[in-house]
């Protein structure tokens, strides 16, 4: 089964992640949550691994007709998306 839609793209991690969020307040979403995964594990666990952050989005008119139909949604709020560094210069936008 395939949970996931995702993209390629060559470039720049940090710019990357800057476009994603302009993109998505462009289309109306708000940004409630960034969590840089990277830096987190280091912090606590004390371990090197890949640029990899995760971003919390919602769009509320969305948001409210998926709470009208469907009580228990709230475990899929917000929506998530991450953009991880898959190779040097290969960027992976889920």
């Amino acid at each position: 089964m395939i949970y996931y839609f995702h993209q390629n793209i060559t470039g720049n991690f940090d710019k990357l992640w800057q476009r994603t969020i302009v993109a998505l307040v462009t289309e109306g979403f708000g940004v409630l949550t960034e969590i840089d995964v990277q830096v987190t594990l280091k912090k606590n666990l004390n371990v090197d691994f890949r640029p990899y952050r995760i971003l919390g989005a919602c769009h509320p008119p969305s948001a409210y007709r998926a709470l009208q139909w469907e009580d228990n949604i709230g475990l899929l709020l917000p929506c998530n998306l991450f953009v991880q560094e898959v190779e040097s210069n290969c960027k992976h936008l889920l």
